[in-house]
């Protein structure tokens, strides 16, 4: 018996090592199942569901690259004018006329550090799921044309759009938007201070969302991604 007892110990370690070992990784992997079966919820469930598509109005756009969306408007419409608020000689060359403007939220250092997906790091990916400061990016672009969805707005629809998005830039001692020391990925945009913060459970597309929400839109109670924000609008 003295030295059957040792092995038996031994077992017993053995297997609650494994029980231990089997309820962490089915832990582990129990988060990004629940995560994904969240974010289908949330896409399904709509707010502002009264809200129907007038046949006269303001256009605005939905841009999507895949993974990341935006919001494309006219730069004047509805008696409001974007270059009063953010201006086009702020960015490295765009057309002082540009006649469109996208807006859109990001963590970052995914927005100032990862130019192209090729250049994520381990880094960028653990502050976008934990939580990093909330950007703003612009771009005055000379057509919505790359856009994939749009939808017209009434004109108090549109205001309330537009004063949302206002109303997430930070702004200086005189009140002016605080744009951040950064060349852009391109000619004609350009990244500025905003409040909040950006985490898996507040994303760029869960932004887009919030604002049309403001606006009196129907959308997505919460889409964390562009899939689960989009489909409710006609493609352009």
């Amino acid at each position: 018996m003295s030295e059957r007892n040792p092995r038996r110990s031994r077992r017993r370690r053995r297997r609650r090592s494994t029980s231990v070992a089997g309820r962490v990784l089915t832990a582990i992997l129990a988060v990004p199942a629940l995560y994904m079966l969240a974010a289908l919820a949330g896409s399904l469930v709509p707010v502002n569901r009264g809200w129907t598509e007038p046949e006269a109005g303001i256009t605005v756009y939905l841009a999507d690259n895949g993974i990341h969306s935006d919001i494309v408007m006219p730069v004047r419409a509805g008696g409001l004018d974007w270059t009063d608020v953010v201006a086009p000689h702020e960015t490295r060359g765009a057309p002082r006329d540009a006649p469109w403007v996208a807006f859109g939220s990001g963590e970052e250092k995914v927005y100032l550090e990862t130019p192209t997906w090729w250049e994520i790091r381990p880094a960028t990916i653990w502050a976008a799921l934990t939580g990093g400061k909330r950007v703003i990016h612009a771009e005055w672009v000379p057509s919505p044309d790359y856009a994939v969805r749009q939808l017209r707005l009434r004109p108090e629809e549109y205001r309330r759009l537009w004063a949302a998005i206002r109303a997430d830039l930070a702004l200086d001692p005189n009140g002016k938007p605080v744009r951040i020391d950064h060349p852009g990925y391109g000619c004609c945009d350009a990244f500025y201070r905003s409040g909040g913060r950006f985490s898996a459970l507040s994303t760029c597309n869960t932004w887009t969302a919030d604002k049309l929400r403001i606006a009196g839109v129907k959308t997505a109670l919460w889409p964390p991604f562009t899939g689960g924000l989009l489909w409710r609008y006609r493609p352009t």
